[in-house]
């Protein structure tokens, strides 16, 4: 099982963007320390909350202060970047980081995104493929022409060539129920949320896995997930630590669908109130989508099992401070995980 920490840079209340600059490359440190194999950063624009818009930016400040552990982009958005821009930096960062860079690729659902940077969402897919089939184009060794519906090169010879032959790790991420088969020709490792039943989940990424493999990809497929986990020594005082700002961080993602204008996140997270042991409850066949991991170490490490079981979770992405808790709480939660949780699964 591979472990990796998701952070989103979310600022707290009252203080600055520069302490939460602070705080997250101290935690990416101590990740590192207690056998962390991944950071992952996510990619988020024109949010106050987060202060996450250059991922690779920051991923190359982690790579610099660490030595062993990945550092992942969770997800680039494609469909708003320069694909060979994009080459240059993650070429770049592949050198930097010595090979430890993987590059997680997808679309997202945040319109504000695609309003700020003036891309109509309607375009999102054809953007998002076009600008994969350049990059691969230009990570390669000689010079390469493209003439395609949103981008034109001729003779662009991308330097530095990337450190990883042929270029940096790279995975999928995929979310809306129509995406799962039409990525998996692609043929990369798969990056997912509990966003629905187990079952139907399942069957997803067997249209995944069923289209990886047509597509020539071999071995078996990877599959890492992203989930909100936090340990404490008891199962009440990880309740106690998070129900609050957990509740707090439903109501602000609410108003955030709303004024972006995330027609079909705000219906879902309004339909109807969650009770917190709903979101707490085991992820077996009935349970509800977007479940929490908290408890004790034994409890966090028994679900980690079953989510190994009932889809082949490969890796875990884990996003450490649910409702914005203390930093001292989160460093004990990773330390907890790192003594009691990781062990098991090494």
């Amino acid at each position: 099982m591979e472990f990796g920490i998701f952070a989103g840079l979310h600022t707290r209340e009252g203080h600055s963007e520069a302490e939460a600059f602070d705080e997250w490359l101290g935690i990416a440190e101590l990740a590192e320390d207690i056998g962390m194999d991944c950071f992952w950063l996510a990619e988020f624009h024109f949010r106050r909350r987060s202060i996450l818009s250059a991922p690779l930016v920051l991923a190359s400040a982690i790579a610099a202060r660490t030595k062993r552990m990945k550092v992942g982009i969770a997800v680039q958005l494609l469909p708003l970047v320069n694909p060979v821009h994009l080459a240059e930096e993650t070429a770049t960062l592949d050198h930097v980081s010595k090979g430890r860079f993987i590059l997680g690729i997808g679309r997202s659902s945040f319109l504000d995104a695609y309003q700020g940077y003036n891309v109509s969402y309607g375009e999102s897919r054809p953007r998002f493929f076009e600008c994969l089939d350049v990059l691969r184009k230009a990570w390669g060794q000689e010079p390469f022409s493209h003439e395609g519906e949103f981008f034109s090169f001729r003779n662009a010879d991308v330097v530095p060539k990337p450190f990883t032959k042929p270029h940096p790790e790279v995975r999928v991420a995929c979310e809306s129920r129509d995406t799962f088969a039409m990525m998996g020709g692609l043929g990369y490792p798969i990056m997912i949320r509990h966003q629905m039943p187990i079952p139907e989940l399942r069957g997803l990424l067997d249209q995944y896995d069923e289209g990886r493999l047509e597509a020539g990809a071999e071995g078996p497929l990877g599959v890492t997930l992203q989930v909100p986990v936090y340990l404490a020594e008891s199962s009440q005082r990880a309740r106690e630590d998070t129900e609050a700002g957990v509740r707090r961080d439903r109501e602000l993602l609410i108003e955030t669908a709303r004024t972006t204008g995330d027609h079909e996140a705000y219906e879902r997270l309004r339909a109807r109130p969650i009770a917190y042991d709903t979101m707490l409850q085991r992820p077996g066949l009935g349970a509800f989508p977007n479940p929490l991991l908290f408890g004790t170490p034994e409890e966090v490490g028994d679900r980690f099992e079953e989510y190994e079981e009932a889809l082949g979770v490969t890796g875990m992405s884990m996003t450490l401070n649910p409702g914005n808790i203390p930093t001292e709480k989160i460093l004990s939660s990773l330390k907890l995980l790192g003594a009691k949780v990781i062990p098991r699964f090494k």
